[in-house]
């Protein structure tokens, strides 16, 4: 069976993966003239399998106000004269509902904790080069008040499976001496042993090299896809300046372009841009300068992850606005990070900003679509894209091979 999957993202390339692996001929098809250009180029770096509670809690409608009215805030709002805004942000809160989170983080947790294991499993098989490196992560707090409602969390999160340990601010320093700068502001943190990071778009590049040498692989680079034509209830081409690719079967893993594929079909996806920002800064080794563990900030919501001569940290949700560089944003970032690293030589920060297409709930999308019989969707995976993808792919893969899912794919399912 001929599958075209669109775009070469991580997502992406890791489904086109997967599936030849199942022996489908594979096309795949992207606008950009390398794989993981976009969303996946610079990232955070977190494969963060315990971390995957989704941004809708029960806890952040009560905050959006006060973030809405500082100009530190983690979070900021731009409202626009757009009805998919206003109506993503009012499923988003549906979503904020204390039952709903506690839901989503279990099953989250399910295709975390499979995309864990198949990319262990890939890499015994794919050596592949991305700094991976299974180093732990610190969640730090600055509030009492917050290190005690984490955990509760921890002890939710046991029973689904997590290894997790709450420390005090003494053990935390003495895990990672490099927080000594928050030394005044900390309260503890909670450790998480079995977490990795890695540099998202070496690892796509890797699998997107060794995925081209297979026989049944064609990739179609700098080639972005118009549309999707349909006659009866299938797909029969993807519309390219180069000309129609003609498939059995169509998987879109075309991140913010996913929506725009698809409404013309009848089928408007519920996912937003999310945008985030990140500064990679060399660190060369010294040892003093940045952490050595993966290290998340919770309440300025930034992420630290060393990765090979390189410490990558992101944060920020942008909600509205384009897909370019705000200055202020950068700034803000460098003078929050400069107060917990100051050692770090931020005047030599690479900044990037890029969107994140996520859905209201959090949940990526794996699955059919209702707009045709042989169109497949693997979309909206947020801010976890790279912690999620192996996994997906694998249910992807299943579902279209008719084969045994790893995890239930029920709550994964479009729509």
């Amino acid at each position: 069976m001929r599958v075209c999957v669109i775009g070469a993202g991580v997502v992406g390339v890791t489904s086109a993966y997967f599936l030849a692996r199942q022996g489908y001929e594979v096309t795949l098809v992207d606008g950009q003239r390398g794989p993981g250009e976009e969303t996946s180029y610079a990232n955070g770096g977190q494969l963060s399998y315990s971390y995957v509670a989704p941004l809708a809690g029960p806890g952040v409608l009560s905050s959006v106000p006060a973030w809405l009215l500082r100009d530190d805030s983690p979070l900021r709002f731009r409202p626009r004269l757009d009805p998919h805004q206003w109506k993503w942000c009012l499923q988003f809160a549906l979503a904020c509902r204390a039952s709903v989170s506690r839901r989503v983080t279990a099953e989250m947790l399910t295709l975390s904790y499979l995309s864990r294991d198949v990319l262990h499993a890939l890499l015994e098989q794919e050596p592949l080069s991305f700094s991976h490196l299974r180093n732990g992560k610190l969640i730090v707090y600055r509030s009492h008040a917050l290190l005690e409602k984490a955990r509760a969390l921890v002890e939710y999160q046991a029973s689904h499976g997590a290894e997790q340990q709450v420390l005090n601010a003494a053990q935390t320093l003495d895990m990672e001496p490099a927080l000594a700068g928050m030394r005044a502001h900390l309260a503890g943190a909670v450790y998480t042993p079995g977490e990795e990071v890695g540099d998202c778009l070496r690892f796509t590049e890797g699998l997107f090299e060794r995925l081209s040498r297979q026989h049944n692989v064609r990739t179609l680079m700098g080639t972005p896809v118009s549309g999707l034509r349909r006659s009866g209830a299938r797909i029969v081409a993807a519309r390219t300046p180069a000309g129609d690719i003609e498939a059995d079967a169509y998987v879109v893993a075309a991140g913010m372009g996913s929506r725009g594929l698809l409404r013309p079909l009848g089928q408007d996806l519920p996912i937003y841009g999310l945008k985030g920002y990140s500064l990679s800064v060399p660190v060369n080794n010294d040892e003093a300068a940045g952490p050595a563990i993966s290290v998340t900030d919770y309440e300025r919501r930034i992420v630290y992850a060393p990765i090979g001569q390189v410490l990558r940290m992101a944060a920020m949700v942008d909600i509205g606005g384009g897909p370019g560089i705000d200055e202020a944003r950068i700034a803000l970032l460098k003078r929050q990070v400069g107060d917990t690293f100051p050692a770090l030589p931020l005047e030599a920060a690479q900044p990037w900003a890029g969107l994140r297409p996520a859905t209201p709930s959090g949940k990526p999308w794996i699955g059919p679509s209702r707009a045709a019989c042989n169109l497949w969707m693997n979309v909206g995976h947020g801010a976890l894209g790279f912690t999620l993808a192996c996994g997906s792919a694998a249910l992807l893969t299943a579902q279209m091979a008719g084969i045994q899912a790893p995890i239930e794919p029920r709550p994964f399912l479009p729509g």
